[in-house]
């Protein structure tokens, strides 16, 4: 059936095909309640999923979706209490569900150059998620430096993220992971080439998701004939130490070994 976002507000009214009810009626009832209209059609009201959210929100800049955003948190290992970096925080979407898994003892510093694009996401943020006291924004520029030090995570949705691995080899700490987002191979090729470069950086990979939901019915069950397939590439990559100077020992002869 068809599905209604809705952002409930006392006093106003939701109508449909001549249909209506109040806000102040849904307000407070128990997510799965099923509603009557003024005219007797039945609707369910739930809570929507963050997948659901994240697909009708408002949006200034396109957001990465769901089946991507569920393998960034799994490849980039995003757990409880971690400290994560990322950029640019877009229209929120991928900053919600790290500020989900971070949890109260972690934190997010998000770095976008556009106000605009801040206050969109922000306010996204806080009809989801509530205000975000692990959240700090920085109105910044990251391919120019990163503040933080000791990070354990950094992932980036960014047209050029070759040009953040020097800063985020800095403030990664040694086991950190690197992510970032990319919709195109060129963009992909210069960021592993920055990756390698550097190194510190192994076990580099890119991976894309793709994603097909299927017709089940009694009698037939085949593949749905339209899918979400590529949407972006994933490449992760994790921070090791330099490579230490080789044991220097001298022998009894006073030779060196």
């Amino acid at each position: 059936g068809r599905h209604y976002p809705l952002n409930l507000c006392r006093g106003k009214v939701f109508r449909f095909s001549g249909e209506a009810i109040a806000h102040d009626d849904i307000i407070g009832i128990e997510d799965g309640s099923i509603v009557i209209f003024s005219r007797g059609s039945k609707f369910v009201v739930v809570r929507p999923t963050l997948a659901e959210y994240i697909l009708k929100m408002p949006r200034g800049a396109q957001v990465i979706y769901p089946k991507d955003i569920g393998m960034i948190l799994m490849i980039a290992d995003i757990y409880p209490g971690a400290k994560i970096v990322e950029a640019g925080i877009g229209s929120g979407a991928l900053t919600m569900a790290l500020l989900r898994v971070v949890g109260d003892k972690g934190e997010v510093i998000s770095y976008e150059v556009r106000e605009d694009f801040i206050k969109r996401a922000v306010e996204n943020i806080n009809v989801y998620h509530g205000r975000a006291d692990n959240l700090l924004v920085r109105n910044k520029d990251i391919y120019e430096g990163i503040d933080e030090e000791g990070i354990d995570r950094v992932v980036l949705d960014l047209p050029e993220p070759w040009r953040v691995v020097t800063h985020a080899e800095r403030s990664l700490r040694q086991g950190g992971i690197f992510l970032c987002y990319l919709p195109t191979t060129i963009q992909v090729s210069m960021v592993v080439e920055a990756l390698k470069m550097s190194g510190t950086f192994i076990q580099i990979e890119t991976i894309e998701t793709l994603l097909r939901t299927w017709h089940v019915e009694e009698n037939s069950v085949r593949p749905d004939h339209r899918m979400v397939a590529h949407t972006g590439f994933i490449t992760v990559a994790r921070k090791t130490g330099k490579t230490p100077e080789p044991f220097v020992i001298e022998s009894r002869q006073g030779g060196i070994i």
